[in-house]
């Protein structure tokens, strides 16, 4: 076994969303809650688990930054803009402030994404969340060093694997200049 050779594993380009697509997404959601689900998702890159937990005391609106247990027991923060921080604020306004501010485990978020994937007919679950996080601030020209502390990554190799998609559209678009 020692002298075979592993199977190669097929590495697809993964999908993300531009923020036409999330703003898109997040006009078709059914509801306040789902909005700013989607939107803290787009604008964070949090994973599911972390966006599953947190309280209404973890967000520090000044600084636009909510604290959050991430992979391995780790806290850290995770950043949102002023658009995120609006629905957030209503919704949480609205139905209090007590434990899981979303009132749904992880399950039931993952379910919800489902059924607006199905309905909007896009990439809609918390990785795609994850990646259109780290491919929209790379479009917007930001280091990959930076991505990788915004997103809690431990290594450059994740954010470049995330970013994938990007790197290939610019790539194109600097061939396609080139051949005009």
């Amino acid at each position: 076994m020692l002298l075979v050779d592993a199977p190669k594993v097929e590495k697809g380009i993964l999908p993300s969303l531009t923020r036409e697509q999330v703003n898109y997404l997040v006009e078709k959601a059914d509801n306040l809650r789902d909005k700013a689900i989607i939107s803290l998702f787009a604008d964070s890159g949090m994973r599911l688990s972390e966006l599953a937990t947190i309280k209404a005391g973890d967000f520090d609106w000044e600084s636009c930054t909510v604290t959050i247990w991430g992979k391995g027991s780790k806290q850290r923060r995770a950043p949102f803009t002023e658009r995120t921080a609006e629905i957030v604020k209503r919704w949480i306004s609205q139905n209090g402030t007590d434990g899981n501010i979303w009132h749904l485990n992880s399950r039931g978020i993952q379910i919800m994404l489902t059924r607006l994937g199905q309905r909007t007919g896009l990439p809609c679950n918390p990785h795609t969340f994850r990646r259109t996080f780290a491919s929209n601030l790379h479009r917007s020209g930001m280091d990959i060093e930076h991505i990788m502390r915004l997103g809690g990554w431990e290594s450059l190799d994740m954010v470049i694997r995330y970013t994938r998609s990007v790197k290939f559209e610019d790539s194109l678009k600097h061939y396609q200049a080139l051949l005009q």
